[in-house]
């Protein structure tokens, strides 16, 4: 059973950090595209972002990857998504 639970948190970990690294550039604008020219600080690149807004994507992050595991580990446990109907699909015989 805790393996099972384990299991589960790690898969759920990877598919939040690949979801989070998706939705890191949505919103992000340099001093530019704000309008917020000439109190660069020195030696700064000028196309840093001015707010990242990075609690705003974990909050996505986190919504968004807790519906794409739902939706994964009901396609499991329905029998649509096993390891048969998968090595069929990439062309592994198992």
């Amino acid at each position: 059973m805790f393996s099972q639970i384990g299991s589960l948190l790690a898969i759920y970990f990877v598919v939040w950090w690949v979801v989070f690294f998706m939705t890191l550039p949505f919103g992000v604008r340099n001093r530019a595209e704000v309008g917020e020219t000439g109190d660069e600080v020195p030696g700064s690149d000028p196309g840093a972002p001015v707010a990242t807004l990075l609690a705003r994507k974990a909050l996505w992050t986190t919504v968004i990857s807790a519906v794409l595991f739902a939706v994964a580990l009901y396609a499991y446990r329905s029998g649509w998504l096993g390891i048969e109907r998968l090595s069929k699909l990439m062309g592994f015989p198992l």
